[in-house]
């Protein structure tokens, strides 16, 4: 399903009309992608040169079984991988736990040892793949285990690309999977900064979560405001362990969910962008890499239905191609099927090709940000910029008290 087109053979649509690679507004709207605020996209040609990461998230049962499922998504066209581990995991107890019981291989893949790492990526070589692992507080570990292996396979860790949610304020404020309180908390997240950047430069070191908070019912731009008030957040306490903002921003990235009013969700993402910038060069990033905003998508889990699932399967499309239209850096589509259960195969090839189909037969990835310029989209981009701001606004005038920002634990 390769899409053949070039820049030297141009990109034209099926009437034969050509396609410039970006649109500009007669009016306001005149900014370039790739540069500062960065509304517009991070690259210059975003998927005129490159697609979108296609990173279906996997994990259930055993090493063994979710392995099967890696390989054969590998097999499908999936683009990088994206583990889901199971609840004892990802709050640091081992399987044979007592309160364990009931959880093991339930909502993820259970790890207990280097060995049951091993088995996971079995045949695959880490350093050619790019790997998300959705883990917070017990990330280190992880890391720790997935570093192990790729040195057991010989990889060079400065090739070694993925990423740790690696997100504890998200944890307390929507998911509840912490262990630690958040100011130890913020003390291995920073130190899981410091550590990256000088032996595994190219991992990203966290991914500033908004999936979970908008999952527990926030609206989009709350879901927006909290998500950059957390990013803040990380920001300042590297800075204050005095770590240099233009190194260890630029391997901070985030996590988004996507719903189902299509306009909304893409001027969401604009916005993001956007005010991201300016959070950063506030705190004094210099370097343009630093200052921009790189996201992951996930499609909403909360929107899906058990009844009638086979709609579904619009539900998603709809909101994969929000992200898209929106700049996404890499993106997960739901399996029809979740609202019963895990994906099956063939919920899960169907949410593959559903990307598939997005990137390579609709034409909307031949244009950067198509629907810049848009006077609905340009409105809607700045009043959901401006409500999320009051929203972090309020939050700073709250004060930062010992637990950043957090009601005393």
């Amino acid at each position: 399903m390769a899409d053949t087109k070039t820049e030297e053979t141009g990109f034209k649509t099926d009437s034969g009309i050509e396609i410039d690679r970006v649109y500009k507004s007669p009016s306001a709207m005149n900014e370039e992608p790739g540069v500062f605020p960065f509304t517009r996209g991070v690259q210059s040609d975003m998927y005129r040169s490159k697609v979108w990461t296609m990173r279906q998230y996997a994990g259930f049962s055993t090493a063994e079984e979710s392995n099967k499922r890696y390989r054969y998504l590998l097999s499908q066209g999936t683009t990088g991988l994206s583990v889901a581990f199971d609840l004892p995991t990802q709050i640091g107890y081992d399987s044979d736990h007592d309160l364990s019981d009931g959880e093991v291989g339930k909502a993820g893949v259970a790890i207990d040892s280097l060995q049951d790492m091993e088995v996971l990526f079995g045949g695959i070589e880490l350093e050619k793949i790019s790997t998300s692992m959705t883990i917070n507080a017990s990330a280190s570990v992880l890391l720790a285990m997935y570093i192990a292996l790729a040195k057991k396979q010989g990889a060079s860790l400065k090739n070694l690309t993925g990423t740790i949610q690696n997100d504890i304020l998200k944890e307390y404020a929507a998911r509840g999977t912490y262990i630690y309180p958040p100011k130890p908390s913020m003390r291995i997240i920073t130190d899981i900064f410091e550590y990256c950047a000088k032996e595994v430069p190219k991992w990203n070191t966290i991914s500033v979560s908004g999936y979970h908070i908008r999952e527990a019912g926030a609206t989009a731009v709350q879901e927006l405001a909290f998500t950059l008030a957390d990013g803040k957040a990380y920001l300042q306490a590297a800075i204050d362990k005095k770590l240099d903002i233009n190194v260890f921003a630029k391997r901070i990235s985030f996590f988004f969910n996507a719903h189902n009013n299509l306009f909304e969700e893409v001027a969401k993402f604009r916005a993001a962008r956007r005010m991201w910038a300016k959070i950063t060069t506030d705190l004094g990033a210099t370097d343009p890499r630093a200052m921009m905003l790189r996201f992951h998508t996930q499609t909403g889990g909360s929107t899906l239905t058990a009844q009638q699932p086979m709609n579904n399967i619009m539900r998603v499309t709809i909101q994969a191609l929000a992200a898209v239209l929106g700049g996404t850096q890499s993106l997960h589509t739901n399996g029809y099927d979740e609202a019963l259960s895990l994906p099956t195969e063939e919920a899960a090839t169907i949410a593959l090709r559903t990307q598939q189909v997005i990137a390579h037969e609709s034409g909307v990835t031949q244009t950067v940000d198509p629907l810049g310029g848009s006077y609905f989209i340009e409105s809607l981009t700045d009043e959901i910029e401006a409500k999320a701001w009051e929203y972090i606004n309020r939050i700073d005038e709250m004060g930062e008290c010992a637990d950043y920002g957090m009601h005393p634990y």
